[in-house]
């Protein structure tokens, strides 16, 4: 797809391709800020959309009994005026995917399914995805897991032995009790 030539403020012609290069000069900046761009341009054009379906169901059909011809032009005008600015959202927003499409071209896309954490019903995360970027996080996986363990092994031991010092305790002071 192509991106529709700019059209010049004052006549509705197309620029001429040296003012159409400047016009897009200032469009030479990251990826992050242009990703920022076309989400502020897609929320802007679902803003002036719901403004559109809002005087849409506002505006009254001539043939209606309380048909007041000043206002439902003064609706109109501003009707097409939202019209219009969604239009030039639509093309700005078309021009940041065209782009990001641009700057993207030679990296190394990343299938989506790596991108999401599967887990399964064991709860350890789906790990036959992709060798080249799994291999070694299957291991760094499996040494977690035997840290985790091992962890746990310690803590019981730990507990154990604190349930020990606890009984002893209660043992010393329940005889230090009957002495005096």
């Amino acid at each position: 797809m192509t991106t529709p030539p700019l059209v010049s403020a004052f006549g509705g012609q197309p620029l001429p391709p040296q003012q159409q290069q400047a016009a897009q000069a200032p469009w030479d900046v990251n990826m992050a800020s242009l990703c920022r761009i076309g989400q502020e341009t897609v929320q802007d054009i679902v803003l002036r959309t719901m403004e559109i379906s809002q005087l849409l169901r506002n505006m009254q059909l001539p043939n209606g009994v309380t048909y007041h011809p000043n206002t439902h032009q003064d609706r109109l005008g501003k009707l097409q005026e939202h019209l219009r600015s969604l239009s030039v959202l639509f093309r700005k927003l078309r021009l940041v995917y065209d782009k990001c499409n641009d700057s993207c071209t030679g990296m190394d896309p990343i299938p989506p399914e790596l991108l999401i954490p599967f887990v399964e019903e064991d709860g350890s995360k789906h790990e036959d995805r992709s060798t080249a970027y799994s291999h070694s996080a299957t291991e760094e996986r499996r040494e977690i897991l035997e840290v985790n363990k091992k962890l746990k092994q310690k803590n019981q031991q730990l507990k154990q032995v604190m349930d020990q010092l606890r009984n002893l305790i209660w043992e010393i002071n329940s005889m230090l009790a009957v002495r005096s």
